[in-house]
């Protein structure tokens, strides 16, 4: 009796999560929180815009080791929506075209160039590294034909070309502007400023219905003093027509 060999090949788990924290401490979580969220804000509106933080990149089938984890990827081209991870090979094989690293004490000058490595030679075209410790901000852009990423010298003032928001340095910190001029701005700020549009909206209503309240009681006074005249003349016409039962012209008095 032969037995049938058949070839099955287990199948390939593609993991959500490579077990390492989204950060090393608050303010490396703060800014990579800030980041996306605005990120997300800005792209609110378009539909085939994927904004992550943190989030597991896998951009070859059938490997399940070739895999990263970007602090925030955007991928322009693919639709919004949950996902567990990146399988690039589902998404159109598109590949993240904008990758954000930010730094903290653990990272390691080897770690940073084998990131640099893989973001290379998989397809991202612009790649930003902030360390908020020493206000380092650098950034590499893949040009177009280019296999490489390629250093950006003056990136103070630099506007991204797959974004439209625009890096300024300043001797406290990195500022990024939207396309429209507004700063981004961490959720706690984004919070205040909305506070305080809700506060001027209330009161520009208050002013409204101080305004509406003064314009009816105005209407009301010219009612009342409509109605009296109305009142006044019918009295004249009541006496002009008694007068004339009496043969008086009224004109003539």
């Amino acid at each position: 009796m032969v037995q049938e060999i058949t070839d099955t090949k287990p199948e390939i788990i593609y993991p959500d999560s490579d077990g390492q924290p989204m950060a090393d401490n608050t303010k490396q979580f703060r800014w990579i929180v800030t980041i996306k969220e605005n990120l997300e804000i800005l792209f609110a509106n378009v539909a085939d815009v994927f904004v992550a933080g943190d989030f597991l990149w896998y951009p070859v089938q059938g490997d399940n080791k070739t895999r990263i984890a970007p602090d925030i990827m955007v991928v322009l081209g693919r639709p919004k929506g949950e996902r567990g991870s990146y399988k690039q090979w589902e998404e159109e094989n598109i590949a993240p075209q904008v990758v954000f690293e930010i730094l903290s004490p653990g990272n390691r000058p080897q770690e940073m160039m084998k990131k640099l490595l893989f973001y290379q030679n998989y397809g991202v075209e612009e790649y930003y590294i902030y360390d908020p410790d020493t206000i380092d901000f650098t950034a590499s852009r893949r040009a177009s034909g280019s296999d490489r990423l390629e250093t950006i010298e003056e990136v103070n003032g630099w506007v991204s070309p797959r974004l439209g928001i625009r890096f300024q340095l300043t001797p406290e910190t990195l500022e990024i502007y939207r396309p429209d001029g507004d700063k981004f701005l961490t959720p706690v700020e984004l919070d205040k400023l909305r506070q305080l549009e809700k506060q001027r909206a209330d009161q520009e209503k208050q002013r409204a219905d101080q305004e509406k309240q003064r314009a009816d009681q105005e209407k009301q006074r010219a009612d009342q003093e409509k109605q009296r005249a109305d009142q006044e003349r019918q009295r004249a016409d009541r006496l002009a027509a008694l007068l004339r039962e009496r043969g008086i012209d009224p004109n003539q008095i």
